[in-house]
Parts: C-alpha cells; structure tokens; sequence
C-alpha cells in the first residue's frame, strides 16, 4: 500500500509574504545565511514581523553544503534563544540547516512541538516541502541526506520578490536543479500516479520559463513560475525519491564543492543514457528498459518527439545539452576548471563508494555498479 500526503501548508503568488503578518508567535528565530543579511533581503521580513508586533533574532551563520560544526551552532544559539517558531529565509543550505537545527533541538532540550516557516530565495532545492536535509561531514567529505517526516515545514512561502535579484549564473544552476529533481522523480522505482503529476508539470513549466528566467530576471512572470516548479518538484521526489544522478551530484559537491545544481546538470545527460542503455538495445535485449518508456514521455512534453524511441531519447539528451550551454553552464568538470585532472581522478573510486552507498541511488530505474559510476565520473571530466 502507498499513501500520498502534502504536510506543508503553501503560500504562494503576489504579496504571499503578507502571510507573515497573520503569524501568532510573539517570539521567533530567523535562520539565514550571510548575504540575505548584508543585502537587506531580511528587511522584508524583519519589517513584517515588526509590524505584526512579532519579535525575533536572527542566527546567520549557515554557508553552503552545511557542515555539521555550524549544525551545532545553530543548536547553541537556538536552546539559548528558546523561540515559540523557526523562520527560515535562504536557499537550500539555510532551509537545510533550520531543518536539521530544529531537529535536533527538540531532541536535546526535549522541546515541544516548534513550526518552522520556509521562505526560499532560490528557485531550486524544493527543501520547503521535503523530508530531507543534507549536512556535510568536512572532515570526511561525505553528504548525509537525513530523511524523516518530522523534518518537513509547516508552512512555505513562495515570493518572487525574493528571487528577482538572483543572477543568472544561480538561476541556471538552481533552475536545473529543479529540472533535475522532477525527472529523478519520475523515472524513480518509487513513483506513482501523484509524484507523476507534480513531476510533469514542474518540468513542462521548467521547459517554457527557465529560459526566460535567466534570460531576464525582471521577467517577474518566469520567476514566479519557476519558484512554484521548484516546491512542485520537491513535492514529486519526496514522495517518489530520486536517483543516481543526485547520489552522483552529492559526492561532487563534498569533495569538490561543485554548486549543487550545476553538478546536477553536468551529470544529467551521462545518467540519462545510463539508465536507457539504447546504444545495446538490439543486441543484448528484447525490448527497452522501464526507464525508456518515461524519458520519451517527457521529450514529448517538451515538444522533442523523434523518428523512433532512440532518437528520442537522444533528442532529450540533446536538449539538455543545450539548455546548458544556452545558460554558460559548463558541460564537464574541465571546463569548470575549479580542480585538477590528477584530484579528480584519485577520488573518483572513493566517490563511487559513495555514490552507492547514498540513499538516493536506491531508488534508481537501472541499478549501478561501481564500475557503472567510476564510468560516469570520468565521463564528465
């Protein structure tokens, strides 16, 4: 038996941040990172929370791939502060960290019951929706995926206005995150008929609006579209999971601190083909692997139908491709040019432990050795 459920209560559209004049706490945390703080970006949350007569400090110290010394911090500062609420404002790293904060708060002070309140300022992660958090362990440069119910918001507000001074180097990044995350989902052994549902319709908007969204950013229009595909597929892949392609992407991010959607997209047409396997079709096999079936299902969404199945899928694969370098993002880690050939290289085994062993490649149409993925990995070099 399956069950599918939406827990967190969504805000979304123009002035969705009004929704922070209707909160009843009278004493809440803000967790956020650095640059929402020098930008002025809190100030349009702070002024509501003022007006709303709600007070609040602010805990800042959240950097990307959050290691688990800042987690601790947090801890610190949140039992210390005692707040009746969590707001979270930020990207991926801050939603994680207010999630994983929360979290273990309320296990350590044995806290009661404390919302938590997630505004994205990236369209990407999805994290206002999803029952995951990713802390990274920097000693050891390894990504924990922490996954439980209890770890979802409460509420989400999803406000373009947030999202408009985003560059488009991010809104590349974070836009093929979210394209990433919907189709993960939909090939995923997990999926269902409600995951399916949500996954299509984040990728039919990511294949009309991201483009425009990079494009230009004051398209307020694509924006708001893009930040509501990103929740939309967050819904998808916490409720079908995802892939090798995100088990592949966590590892470079920990080891060489790749910004994760721009890992992800690197990846994704290498993965695509791995789990079709078409190039052996007519040799080794009657008929296509599951995944297959799904990926010409999306092309066609995308308006991508081919002569036949194969260049079907390769027209996919394609357009990734080009998504990629129509948006500057690079198409392998030497054109990144951030790391050596020889770093690269002696990680790769280890990498590909990890893949494996990461609890998103567990859900992945084709199952992978670890030759599959030492494969993928210098692919991409």
């Amino acid at each position: 038996m399956k069950s599918f459920d939406i827990k967190t209560k969504i805000y979304f559209g123009d002035g969705a941040l009004e929704r922070l004049r209707e909160l009843k706490y009278s004493r809440v945390l803000i967790i956020t990172d650095p640059f929402v703080v020098q930008s002025g970006m809190i100030r349009l949350i702070t002024y509501k929370l003022d007006e709303a007569g709600i007070s609040f400090d602010i805990f800042q110290d959240v950097v990307p791939d959050p290691p688990v010394e800042k987690i601790v911090g947090g801890v610190k500062y949140l039992l210390d502060y005692r707040p009746e609420a969590i707001i979270t404002v930020g990207g991926g790293s801050a939603i994680d960290s207010a999630k994983a904060i929360r979290e273990f708060s309320m296990k350590i002070g044995q806290l009661e019951e404390m919302p938590l309140v997630a505004i994205p300022t990236t369209s990407g992660t999805g994290s206002e929706v999803t029952s995951f958090s990713v802390i990274t362990d920097s000693e050891k440069a390894i990504k924990y995926p922490l996954v439980s119910e209890s770890l979802i918001p409460n509420e989400a507000i999803l406000d373009a206005e947030l999202v408009k001074s985003v560059p488009p180097s991010v809104t590349a990044d974070t836009g093929m995150d979210v394209f990433t995350h919907a189709l993960e989902a939909y090939v995923s052994v997990e999926n269902n008929e409600f995951s399916a549902a949500l996954a299509e319709k984040a990728i039919e908007i990511c294949g009309s609006f991201l483009l425009r969204a990079y494009l230009d950013g004051n398209d307020m229009h694509a924006r708001q579209k893009m930040h509501v595909a990103s929740c939309l597929a967050g819904l998808a892949f916490n409720s079908a999971n995802l892939g090798l392609n995100h088990g592949m992407a966590h590892q470079l991010g920990a080891n060489f601190h790749i910004p994760h959607g721009r890992a992800n997209a690197m990846l994704l047409p290498h993965i695509i083909e791995f789990n079709s396997d078409i190039n052996i079709h007519s040799r080794s096999r009657k008929e296509y692997l599951p995944a297959v079936k799904k990926y010409v299902n999306i092309a066609k969404l995308l308006g991508l139908i081919n002569f036949n199945t194969i260049t079907t899928v390769r027209a996919l694969v394609n357009w990734v491709q080009f998504m990629l370098k129509e948006m500057d993002m690079p198409i392998s880690i030497s054109q990144w040019g951030k790391v050596s050939e020889q770093d690269y290289m002696a990680a790769v085994s280890s990498m590909a432990d990890a893949a494996l062993a990461d609890g998103c490649t567990a859900t992945n149409p084709r199952k992978p050795n670890k030759a599959d993925v030492m494969e993928i990995y210098r692919n991409i070099w």
